[in-house]
């Protein structure tokens, strides 16, 4: 291992609200394990708290700090914040969305030479960014930053209408996906999910989300009880897995045990083996009120699964209705029943809209060109840093 303080290599330091399980966090992961190892090195900094997800990053170098920040106003915390980064001196920080967005002014004051703000997906007090207190708050801290990056179009013009940031500070980095470590099941059978509540030809549809209200679930379990009380004929059972954890697990478990499902679903909490869950399913779907653009729909799509999800945020963007899945009303129970009836009774259906996702995600979503996008704009800010030295 180097010595941080010899190492020429550029720090980034990424900031996060908490390093836990979720397709933000997951991204940031990806980003760090994907880079060159050769070309800059990488820092984690959780605003309140670091779970064991830590060890998805494969480089021992890399630190991962906890600042404890408390809920609500704790001003303590922007300290120790500054305090971390006058001793970590890192090149480039990279904030990502609403909660941690006052850390690049903290870092401009520490004297980071280059702030980025990523914005990934909408904030769950603001899901439809109509916010006059936030988007204020995005413009006061506009020359604290560098360049601001968004995940979708609509974010991009949203920055740019809405907000008021000048469209030459925006760079779009559309999210992408690890094509061979999702990939398609190859045969039928399943080894994971549990024979007793799978069996044999039956259609599981399949989700993997935190438990919070902007994504939805409890919706998600309503229109599967829809589904299942209205049967296509001759279609095969419909069996429910939602992967994940958050504040409202326990109440989307009691709404299954009360209608009788109990056995036909499955929400066994966050798990390190999503890509081989993935292939266990028949069908995948995200019923979020809003997005940004959704890592789990990208796996989902390498993964060969059709994929129904609710027209909004960037969705649209990865989804193409009737080709690769089903776009249907955010909110809508009776939307998202429908659609995993008509994909239960057709299995040429799931089979063609499957192939063509994993096919848009090799040459429109990989890894490989999110990886270089963000190569490019690292390497801009360090090479700025260098003409201006």
């Amino acid at each position: 291992m180097r010595d941080s303080a010899l190492d020429p290599r550029p720090l980034i330091a990424h900031v996060v609200y908490s390093f836990d399980y979720g397709g933000l966090e997951n991204g940031v992961v990806n980003v760090i394990n994907g880079l060159p190892a050769d070309g800059v090195r990488h820092a984690v900094i959780a605003l309140t708290s670091a779970t064991d997800f830590r060890h998805r990053i494969r480089d021992p170098g890399v630190t991962v700090h906890a600042v404890g920040k408390q809920p609500g106003k704790d001003p303590g915390a922007y300290l120790r914040l500054y305090r971390l980064l006058r001793a970590l001196r890192p090149s480039i920080v990279h904030t990502r969305n609403l909660s941690t967005i006052e850390g690049s002014l903290v870092a401009r004051l520490a004297g980071v030479p280059h702030r980025i703000h990523g914005e990934h997906g909408w904030d769950v007090f603001d899901p439809d960014g109509t916010s006059r207190k936030y988007r204020t708050l995005r413009r006061l801290l506009d020359p604290a930053i560098d360049r601001f990056v968004t995940v979708s179009h609509e974010l991009q013009s949203w920055l740019t209408v809405t907000v008021g940031i000048r469209p030459n500070k925006i760079t779009r980095i559309c999210n992408g996906v690890d094509t061979e470590r999702f990939h398609a099941r190859e045969g039928a059978e399943r080894r994971i999910l549990p024979a007793s509540r799978f069996p044999s030809g039956s259609v599981v549809v399949g989700t993997v989300i935190r438990f919070s209200a902007i994504k939805d679930p409890l919706n998600l379990v309503e229109a599967f009880i829809e589904a299942r009380r209205t049967p296509a004929p001759g279609a095969p059972a419909l069996r429910l897995v939602m992967i994940g954890d958050g504040a409202l697990r326990a109440e989307a478990e009691s709404r299954l045990i009360a209608a009788g499902l109990k056995e036909d679903s499955w929400l066994p909490g966050s798990r390190d083996d999503i890509p081989e869950l993935m292939r266990e399913f028949d069908v995948f779907v995200l019923g979020s009120r809003r997005e940004g653009i959704s890592n789990t729909i990208l796996e989902a799509m390498s993964s060969g699964l059709p994929v129904i999800a609710t027209a909004t945020g960037g969705n649209p963007e990865l989804v193409e209705d009737g080709k690769t899945g089903w776009l249907v009303q955010a909110g809508s129970s009776s939307a998202l029943a429908a659609a995993m009836v008509e994909y239960a009774r057709d299995p040429a259906l799931r089979e063609a809209h499957g192939i063509a996702g994993r096919r848009r995600a090799l040459t429109e979503f990989s890894l490989r060109r999110m990886l270089a996008d963000y190569a490019a704009l690292y390497g801009a800010c360090v090479a700025t840093r260098q003409v201006a030295a």
